[in-house]
């Protein structure tokens, strides 16, 4: 991709939370990263990843616990500068009509009624929503609210437009419609702003859409890998380059220690790759996924001869990434099935698993997450050295707190509480907020 001006750049800018002993919980990794202008980048990631973290401090909602924003090569606290955002949930004023609530940010910067009005009335026209000005947002479909939802972000002509996963919320064919209009305004200069900053959990979204592709790892947030896309617009979703740019988004999602190097393209649009090799969670994350959901997995697995592609297999499912990745990784964890080269593969005591009647899957679940679920090894541990063989389940809310956000603290110990109660490791009363351990 040509050089072109940085409009916005992260020095080295961490996050971070100060624990009162005063132990730091990092949520994003000292990163490095640049908005060009006339590129739209998109920002993928799995959950807890820091996504939307990054894009808050990108924007000045949030500051980070180190380093520097800079704007047009000026430090973001002496710098003005104009950004807007789109989130995924409309956020309209439900009391003020299409008009007012594009006008909003117009009337919060002092713009005079007259300009004001113009604006408001060019930027509603130039997203397809000429005719609904005096419309409230409880007239209008969702696909629509989010079109008010551009309409307001866009009519402060932004130097950036900041995305905040915009199509989420709608269903899949108004949210293929939405992104073929917003490709149309951007192709043909339409839209007031530079350069487009978009997050999402969709890898053939991003691939649609983007110029680049910028990759986080989790826990903490890094950068795994900044891919250049060399497609030239409309995209064909079927030719091979589409294909293997998809395909090497899921290894790098899906393979989180291993550094996995861009499909060969044309001279110099292979994209930039972090120097730095993967590094190794401070301490192994759960998959937020239930055992019915690995089961179901493993049985679609044997039924397609035990290997599918990932990409296919999501197509076919109709399931976004971020729902089907926790699965995958969860069974890969337990050792039931391996993913290499794009593909998940059933492995024997995966299919052992799928096979078994419902007492003997919960044996052989309770076995695998014993010998390779950290958590659910120290729980269990912990039960056993106790006389009376139960503990509280603040005392592991503790030891995950060293590590993780109070809210992925939560996610994590109510998915160990899951998988142990359905392996028989423990009971849990939810009352009392104990587990007990149950006899081998």
């Amino acid at each position: 991709m040509p050089a072109a001006e940085a409009i916005v750049e992260t020095r080295e800018i961490e996050k971070y939370y100060v624990q009162p002993e005063g132990k730091r919980i990092e949520v994003i990794a000292p990163t490095n990263l640049a908005i060009h202008a006339d590129e739209i980048l998109a920002l993928l990631g799995p959950s807890g990843s820091g996504k939307s973290t990054l894009l808050r401090m990108l924007t000045g909602l949030v500051p980070p616990s180190a380093g520097e924003v800079v704007w047009h090569r000026s430090p973001s606290p002496d710098h003005e500068h104009n950004v807007s955002i789109v989130f995924q949930n409309f956020a309209l004023f439900p009391w003020l009509t299409v008009l007012e609530n594009v006008e909003a940010p117009l009337a919060a910067r002092a713009v005079g009624d007259v300009d004001r009005r113009k604006r408001a009335l060019k930027i509603l026209d130039t997203v397809g929503l000429d005719g609904f000005e005096t419309a409230y947002p409880k007239e209008l479909s969702g696909g629509m609210k989010q079109r008010v939802g551009f309409a307001r972000a866009l009519v402060v002509e932004p130097d950036v437009l900041f995305m905040d996963e915009p199509f989420s919320a709608l269903d899949v064919l108004t949210a293929e419609n939405l992104r073929g209009e917003l490709l149309e305004l951007w192709t043909n200069r339409k839209m007031p702003t530079r350069a487009i900053f978009l997050v999402t959990h969709n890898i053939e979204e991003a691939v649609l859409l983007a110029d680049r592709v910028v990759v986080l790892g989790r826990n903490p947030g890094r950068i795994r890998a900044d891919l250049a896309v060399d497609l030239p617009r409309p995209r064909d979703r079927k030719s091979p380059r589409f294909l293997d740019l998809v395909d090497h988004i899921y290894k790098v999602l899906t393979q989180p220690d291993l550094e996995h190097a861009p499909p060969a393209g044309p001279a110099g649009a292979a994209g930039r790759q972090p120097a730095a090799a993967a590094r190794t969670a401070a301490y192994p994350m759960l998959p937020h996924a239930r055992p019915g959901g690995i089961a179901g997995l493993l049985e679609i697995l044997i039924d397609r001869g035990g290997k599918e592609d990932l990409y296919a297999l999501a197509d076919e499912l109709v399931m976004e990434v971020s729902d089907l990745l926790p699965i995958i990784e969860a069974s890969a964890l337990l050792g039931y099935s391996r993913v290499q080269e794009g593909d998940v593969e059933i492995t024997p005591p995966g299919k052992e698993f799928a096979e078994a009647d419902i007492l003997t899957r919960k044996k052989l679940f309770r076995v695998a997450a014993l010998e390779h679920v950290t958590l659910l090894k120290q729980i269990h541990n912990a039960l056993r050295a106790k006389a009376d063989r139960t503990l509280p389940d603040d005392f592991f809310s503790d030891i995950l707190d060293e590590h993780f956000s109070r809210d992925e603290t939560e996610a994590q110990l109510q998915t160990a509480i899951n998988w142990g109660r359905y392996a028989e490791i423990f009971d849990y009363d939810a009352k009392t907020g104990r587990l007990l351990l149950t006899e081998d």
